[in-house]
């Protein structure tokens, strides 16, 4: 990026805000609050607490402001995933991509909440999660056995990630970005 772009840039952020605001959802123990953690923070800790309900976390990266709900993922929380999904600027689905046992209820859950006509069209962003892990899916087989491809009315993007390890949260982290709101 040359000088001229760099200021151009700052003095752009000097007027423009970006705001955009995200729901984290998934099955238990996925790996949201990690997430979330590691994105606010970038520390990562091996004892979390199950979500209970929801948590919110506002974090700022450069001119941008992210509000992130991080859903609980238990099956008495999964129907106040629709409600917390409307309006926002994504939809990040995070799924334990070691956990092949769990994969099928992880599609399911995930294509039921995309039928509701109250979130149609809002971009979905898929992260495999724990690719740290033995047995862990690639990307393609990931992207297979999730249905994405079967997914047409909204843009969907899928990246492979570890917050154990921090794999890939700079690419999550662009593409939330480029997908942000500009608010003057």
């Amino acid at each position: 990026m040359g000088l001229w772009e760099a200021f151009l840039n700052w003095l752009r952020s000097l007027f423009f805000k970006q705001e955009m605001e995200l729901s984290l959802i998934g099955l238990q123990n996925a790996g949201k609050t990690s997430l979330v953690n590691v994105i606010a923070t970038g520390g990562y800790s091996e004892d979390m607490i199950p979500t209970v309900g929801f948590n919110m976390r506002k974090v700022t990266k450069g001119n941008v402001t992210i509000k992130l709900w991080d859903l609980g993922g238990q099956p008495r929380f999964r129907s106040m995933w629709e409600r917390y999904c409307r309006a926002v600027s994504a939809i990040v689905y995070v799924v334990d991509a070691a956990d092949s046992d769990n994969l099928s209820i992880s599609k399911s859950e995930l294509h039921d909440l995309l039928s509701k006509p109250s979130l149609s069209g809002i971009p979905v962003l898929v992260l495999g999660n724990k690719i740290d892990k033995p047995g862990a899916f690639s990307k393609e087989a990931l992207t297979e056995e999730m249905g994405l491809k079967s997914i047409t009315d909204r843009e969907v993007c899928c990246y492979m990630i570890s917050c154990k390890n921090s794999t890939n949260i700079d690419s999550v982290i662009e593409w939330l970005v480029k997908h942000s709101k500009s608010k003057s």
